[in-house]
């Protein structure tokens, strides 16, 4: 049996999830006020163009309820029109508002427009077991958000809707069923490895011992994906788990297959996975971003076209924005989004909705909270903040003669980053977002029990 590896040189955890990227969790909540606060227009604004314009084409929705009936949603889904990719972003994680309307939109795509795969910000082997349970309704949804990416694992909003999408595959022939797919690779655990050995071992027993041989230093020791990750982030040198890693996705890649075998794609898939991984973590924090959404990019067109149907995209907005030029501060980085690469290679046929909001209080995890307060002058959402509506939908692509209201739209964007003090920036509001549902106070995500 070899020696744990799990021993010495590992960096302390919070700088582990910080290095996981800062994108990963958007901190932030507040002290909650009244949705009643949102109406009132402060002295000064009320010739503003650009709140006129939003007041005019702004289309009110009439519950952030999930259940409820989904007819005030036909403005959405005209935005969304015949696309075959809609990302769903959302400002902030844990607002449960927020999670609720994408909820809603989700249902809307789902039940009348007909599409077929979630893809989620969430990696890809714990999406494997989602897609389990959500098609056999084998596993416990509550446990399956636990082992979730750090802004989902401890949301109840989260478990409600892998719940309506087991109760919506439910007695459905598997040909339409709601597929779930995780984009992400920074947290590959071990069943990513045992796919990759059991596949040579049925297609090419002859070439299962070399893969041993790379497999037995790269394969986590445990479950605990969080103590696998801080033992590599202290591992001083690294090229040669990424040059093992290397060599397993070529020894996967050159098994002899039909162009067509479906099983040598899902193979080199989990392979692509581990050596992400390895990539990823051997980068500096400056590089991992730019990394991290082009690989979450390159993941969904992966399982786009393999399955062929249409597809939403449930992420972070500074991942589903069309936002090939966006800049972060606290700290300092600049990226590419997924979005970005999926606008380029998909045109149209990828539409990003940004789901945006006001002010109000969201969780940070373990209990805690953190305030977000209205928008600070200059961030898109602020003349949002004065339309008469507790929540609207506004499509982006509305006529707008106004210059100010252009400027608004297509002048430098600016709005909150995903922490406290973070800003975000880089491109256009009408770049980024097609459309935006925007609400005006949040609450926190309720906690699992």
């Amino acid at each position: 049996m070899r020696r744990s590896k799990y021993r010495t040189g590992r960096t302390p955890m919070a700088s582990v999830v910080h290095g996981v990227a800062a994108v990963v969790t958007a901190a932030a909540v507040a002290v909650s006020v009244p949705e009643t606060a949102a109406a009132a227009e402060p002295p000064g604004r009320q010739d503003d163009p650009v709140v006129g314009w939003a007041r005019q084409h702004a289309e009110p929705l009439r519950t952030t309820e999930p259940t409820r009936p989904l007819d005030d949603l036909g403005p959405l889904r005209d935005a969304v029109g015949h696309a075959r990719m809609v990302g769903l972003g959302e400002a902030v994680h844990g607002a449960a508002e927020l999670v609720d309307l994408k909820h809603r939109a989700l249902r809307l795509l789902v039940e009348r427009m007909g599409f077929r795969s979630v893809a989620w910000e969430e990696d890809w082997t714990t999406g494997v077991r989602i897609d389990t349970y959500i098609r056999t309704g084998q596993g416990d949804p509550d446990a399956l958000v636990r082992e979730m990416g750090p802004q989902w694992s401890s949301s109840r909003d989260v478990a409600d809707v892998l719940r309506w999408l087991r109760g919506f595959n439910a007695g459905r022939v598997a040909a339409d069923q709601v597929r779930f797919v995780g984009v992400e690779f920074f947290m590959t655990r071990r069943p990513a490895y045992d796919a990759v050995a059991d596949y040579v071992a049925g297609a090419a027993p002859e070439r299962a011992d070399e893969l041993g041989e790379l497999l037995e230093e790269l394969r986590p020791e445990t479950d605990d994906i969080w103590q696998h990750i801080s033992w590599y982030q202290g591992v001083e040198n690294k090229r040669p788990y990424v040059h093992r890693a290397r060599q397993v996705h070529e020894l996967v890649a050159t098994v002899p297959h039909a162009p067509d075998d479906r099983s040598h794609a899902l193979a080199l898939h989990n392979a692509r996975q581990i050596l992400s991984f390895y990539e990823f973590y051997a980068l500096g924090e400056d590089e991992q971003s730019t990394y991290r959404d082009a690989r979450a990019a390159e993941n969904l067109r992966w399982w786009h076209d393999r399955t062929g149907g249409r597809t939403a995209y449930w992420a972070a907005s500074p991942h589903t924005a069309n936002a090939p030029g966006i800049r972060l501060t606290q700290p300092d980085m600049g990226f590419a989004s997924a979005g970005s690469y999926l606008r380029g290679w998909y045109g149209q046929d990828y539409r990003s909705i940004g789901f945006t909001l006001d002010h109000g209080t969201v969780a940070t995890g373990a209990g805690r909270t953190a305030e977000l307060p209205p928008p600070d002058p200059g961030w898109f959402e602020q003349p949002l903040g004065q339309v008469r509506a507790d929540q609207f939908v506004l499509d982006l692509h509305r006529p707008a003669a106004a210059p100010p209201v252009r400027a608004w739209l297509h002048g430098p964007v600016i709005t909150r980053g995903p922490g406290p003090g973070s800003v975000a920036s880089g491109g256009s509001l009408a770049q980024w977002f097609d459309a935006v549902v925007h609400r005006q106070a949040v609450t926190p995500s309720q906690p699992l029990a």
